[in-house]
């Protein structure tokens, strides 16, 4: 027989049941309801029987119906009692089983239904354990791990298999407060700063999928909007959505019982918190999406998963291990991650059991699909999604409130982060300082350099002003030298002019001695050239001059010699002249002699 798939869905007055039996044989079927019993035949498909949470009533208002399009039978099913609320129409593995069942092979066999086993008289239920020592009273090689520490000897058997799915080594004979120890040992040593603080500034990446919604948060809006409309209890099957797949999932699950003492509880609590936390922070990392790190991610992040982490004893120990966690291993290592996968968890406990239903077949789908942590699901998470369903809400609702008062901060996780940020905060303060110094200096430097090359300009600038001033000193240095030197051709032009013409007369001595005083005004006093040649010129002219002077009666033969004189001129010496008869007279001229004497003196003899 086959088991067919089925929900089941309810207003105030009406059960609904509907079954899907594709190829059946419609014409023949049978429906049986009693109470809170359901059963349903439709050869090949048989539903054993449906254990219901309300009872349901045969009054003449129920009806059938068959679509032959989809192949699923519709049963509506009058309430017992009109307007009650069925709780938990979703948990398809506890509707399975039957009332007051035991599964076929217990984990644990019930001796005695002690108080302290009993669940359900258990109203206040006190959420932080007394922290006691742990003292291990299993024999050896029996060290307890697993859901509600009922797993044990597995690691023994399969240790090749599952070195790559734990952490610790050998958890068979490790106890407790051991694995505890190296936990937080390897935490420690695995804890980077460099890779916190990487995060810690460039937190880019951060800030993008903090902004990611994953599903819970829309569903837990809807809830909250609807929470105050109506007094009707709601359960979050309203808001929690259950794929084929999953529901599939659900009826495959082997239904259990499982008969826990209160430390075993704590532990299951606890355990539930740290796995959900771990798979809040893949679904943001990865934004919904699965790829093969999130296996690692989930079981690396869980101290209950990694560790086989039993000895929490109380929702801040949780928080603070995942914290850890998350600081050291994964991709993305900072704070605001572990504080909103701590806000998404709380959303999940608050939208019921059908949200951590959801969150636990995810985590189950995930393992199977991952070799070798498939592992996993036997150890923890098959447990886990077959008790939530029988969990109450109200136990649920409790241990959300509690999760809410407990608070995390970064001094908690032990790593030293604030003195590390502080540290962080200040040497880029210093650099940030440096490199404003490096600007300024560089900067200075560029003025200097401006102004060098401003001076080298101005330098350049005044040399060719300079070199333009000189060049003109030069062209007017040039032009008086040739004033300079005009003036002594107009000199010479004139000292070689004959004194007396050829009648007899003296003629232009005072105008050549004009000539030359204005020669002189023209000469600068600092010309260097030193008149030599004129001095000469002067000199051959006195003579002359004198020789005329004493030979009054050959004027006219001595002009002619003179001009000869100065057609062809002859050395003479300086101090000596000779007369006509051969006989030399001293004369002694002046190295400087004034011309207007000469001829003064001259004028006179003539008189």
């Amino acid at each position: 027989m086959i088991t067919p798939a089925f929900e089941l869905t309810q207003d105030p007055d009406f059960l609904t049941v509907k079954i899907r039996v594709p190829y059946a044989r419609a014409s023949e079927f049978d429906i049986y309801f009693e109470g809170e019993d359901f059963k349903f035949y439709a050869k090949p498909y048989f539903l054993r029987q449906l254990t219901l949470p309300g009872r349901i009533v045969e009054d003449g208002r129920e009806k059938a119906s068959y679509n032959t399009d989809e192949g699923t039978f519709t049963i509506q099913l009058p309430k017992e009692v009109p307007g009650q609320y069925f709780e938990g129409l979703d948990m398809l593995t506890s509707l399975l089983a039957p009332k007051k069942s035991r599964s076929a092979k217990p984990l644990v066999e019930e001796m005695a239904a002690s108080d302290e086993l009993s669940e359900e008289n258990e109203e206040d239920f006190d959420w932080e354990m007394e922290q006691t020592p742990y003292e291990e009273s299993t024999p050896p090689l029996q060290h307890p791990y697993g859901f509600g520490n009922l797993r044990s000897g597995v690691f023994q058997r399969l240790q090749d298999e599952l070195s790559d799915v734990v952490d610790i080594k050998d958890p068979d004979q490790t106890p407790a407060e051991e694995r505890r120890r190296k936990r937080l040992a390897a935490e420690a040593a695995k804890f980077e700063p460099d890779h916190y603080l990487a995060d810690f500034f460039e937190d880019e990446a951060i800030k993008h999928l903090l902004k990611y919604k994953p599903w819970w948060i829309d569903a837990h809006k809807k809830m909250t909007a609807l929470q105050g409309e109506s007094h009707q209890e709601h359960d979050s099957p309203a808001f929690v959505v259950f794929s084929e797949e999953e529901k599939e999932q659900m009826r495959k699950f082997t239904n259990k019982s499982y008969l826990l003492d209160k430390r075993s509880r704590h532990h299951i609590y606890l355990g539930l918190i740290d796995i959900l936390l771990a798979y809040c922070y893949e679904i943001r990392v990865n934004e919904g999406d699965k790829n093969v790190e999130s296996s690692w991610n989930i079981r690396k992040l869980s101290a209950t998963l990694c560790w086989l982490e039993v000895s929490f004893f109380s929702i801040h120990d949780v928080l603070v291990s995942f914290g850890r966690r998350v600081l050291c291993y994964p991709l993305y290592r900072h704070f605001e991650l572990v504080t909103r996968a701590f806000k998404d968890t709380v959303m999940i406990l608050q939208l019921g059991k059908a949200a951590v239903l959801k969150c636990l077949l995810d985590v189950h789908k995930i393992f199977m699909e991952s070799d070798p942590a498939y592992i996993l699901n036997d150890l923890f998470i098959t447990d886990y999604c077959i008790w939530i369903q029988k969990v109450k809400s109200k136990k649920l609702a409790a241990l959300c409130e509690s999760l809410q008062k407990t608070t995390l901060s970064k001094c908690h996780v032990g790593l030293e982060l604030e003195e590390l940020e502080a540290a962080a905060v200040l040497v880029q303060e210093e650099e940030k300082a440096l490199k404003a110094a490096g600007t300024v200096s560089k900067q200075q430097l560029l003025c200097s350099e401006s102004e060098t090359s401003d001076s080298e300009e101005s330098s350049s600038t005044s040399s060719s002003e300079t070199e333009g001033s000189d060049s003109d000193e030069q062209e007017s240095s040039t032009s008086e030298d040739g004033e300079i030197n005009s003036s002594r051709g107009e000199l010479q032009e004139e000292g070689t002019a004959p004194l007396i013409d050829c009648n007899g007369l003296r003629q232009g001595t005072d105008t050549w001695a004009m000539e030359v005083g204005d020669g002189k005004s023209k000469v600068p006093s600092q010309s260097p050239a030193p008149p030599g040649k004129l001095v000469e010129e002067l000199e051959m002219q006195i003579r002359s001059a004198m020789r005329l002077s004493e030979q009054p009666e050959g004027l006219a033969t001595a002009g002619c010699i003179s001009q000869e004189q100065e057609e062809n001129p002859e050395p003479e010496p300086d101090r000596f002249s000779e007369d006509a008869a051969g006989k030399g007279n001293f004369l002694e001229v002046s190295p400087k002699a004034n011309p207007l004497l000469f001829l003064c003196s001259t004028n006179e003899d003539e008189d």
